[in-house]
């Protein structure tokens, strides 16, 4: 029997993971780089983080539509759409929103090595847990998207109707009004979705995509 691979120390640890315990990680026969020479680009984590309203999965979405129509693999994780399966057991306490965070970023990390653009629109508040995605994966790998929209714009956008809710009290623990945003410090990309129209944010984010060597250039 042929001996088992080495740990791949960019994935971390492989073994004992939580209360798992005697399990090895299985490398696919399929690397991610054999995916990423037949579809002709890079597999990447976009994460988009902003306050409600500030526009990440407008963003995310736009972004996506002009990726496939590149044909290039991507897929988008929203935060709404996460709660309502895999995190349908969680809140919006702190220790709900990091648990929330994790997830994401482990599922994330497969998409990854799938050789997909995985875009993910998650307010995701707290600086920390977003490092701790970023630190799952290769450096490069991992790109922070701010989309930076000030509070008074989210609020005037408020399309779920949600800031009116948290400002009244009905809404607990809510991003902005009653709990905190942690704005990132160095996001890879700053996105002003407050003010910019939305085909110059897309631009913004291809052109850095192009430039890194993630995705080829458009014809």
């Amino acid at each position: 029997m042929a001996a088992a691979p080495a740990p791949n120390p960019a994935y971390g640890a492989l073994t004992d993971q939580g209360k798992s315990t005697n399990i090895v990680w299985h490398h696919s026969t399929v690397t991610r780089e054999s995916r990423a020479h037949q579809r002709g680009h890079r597999s990447a984590i976009l994460w988009f983080t902003g306050l409600s309203g500030s526009g990440k999965s407008t963003l995310a979405n736009a972004v996506n539509s002009a990726l496939f129509e590149q044909g290039l693999a991507c897929y988008v994780l929203d935060g709404d759409n996460i709660r309502h399966g895999l995190c349908t057991d969680l809140g919006f306490s702190d220790a709900d929103r990091v648990e929330n965070i994790r997830r994401i970023g482990e599922v994330a990390k497969l998409f990854l090595d799938a050789g997909v653009v995985v875009l993910t629109a998650f307010v995701s508040p707290f600086q920390a847990d977003r490092e701790r995605v970023r630190a799952l994966v290769p450096a490069g790998d991992f790109i922070e998207i701010h989309c930076a929209a000030d509070l008074s714009v989210c609020e005037e956008r408020d399309t779920k109707g949600l800031y009116a809710k948290a400002r009244a009290g009905v809404i607990k623990e809510f991003t902005g009004i009653s709990s905190p945003y942690e704005a990132p410090e160095s996001p890879e990309l700053r996105v002003d979705t407050g003010h910019a129209e939305l085909e110059g944010c897309v631009a913004q984010v291809l052109s850095f995509l192009d430039a890194n060597g993630i995705i080829p250039a458009a014809s």
